[in-house]
């Protein structure tokens, strides 16, 4: 995996990231640190990268399982530590799952899996942060 950041400029803490998949994503300090406030902080875009790769983990293990989901949202809070490094210390992810006549021992496995086996993210912040998890589900 491979990935080039460049910076936009002298007037500015505003940064492009190139993957290696050929995506742009941006990136932008807080006014404070010499920011303009144009796009997400760099660790907001670890904690949606986060996100990200457990919302696909349990999708990916519910549709495997042939449950019929139809919707996932994931709410992602944390808390950092004060000094520097200002590493996550605190994680909660709330899955709101929906479809047909889920089953809330299923959800709850597959969230499981997505944190012990599968997401190389979270189990990565997981050295730094306790990670909690809720699941609701919603019928549709």
């Amino acid at each position: 995996m491979e990935c080039t950041i460049d910076w936009m400029g002298t007037q500015g803490m505003s940064f492009v990231a190139q993957t290696g998949s050929g995506h742009m994503l941006a990136m932008d300090g807080a006014p404070e640190g010499g920011g303009h406030n144009l796009a997400p902080r760099p660790m907001e875009t670890v904690l949606a990268g986060t996100g990200g790769c457990t919302a696909y983990d349990v999708v990916l293990i519910l549709k495997r399982g042939r449950h019929d989901v139809r919707g996932c949202q994931l709410k992602l809070s944390a808390e950092r530590a004060d000094a520097d490094p200002k590493v996550f210390t605190k994680i909660h992810m709330h899955f709101v799952v929906s479809g047909k006549a889920l089953n809330q021992a299923a959800v709850e496995r597959a969230v499981a899996l997505s944190h012990e086996k599968y997401c190389s993210a979270s189990i990565m912040l997981a050295k730094t942060a306790a990670i909690t998890t809720s699941v609701e589900l919603v019928e549709v």
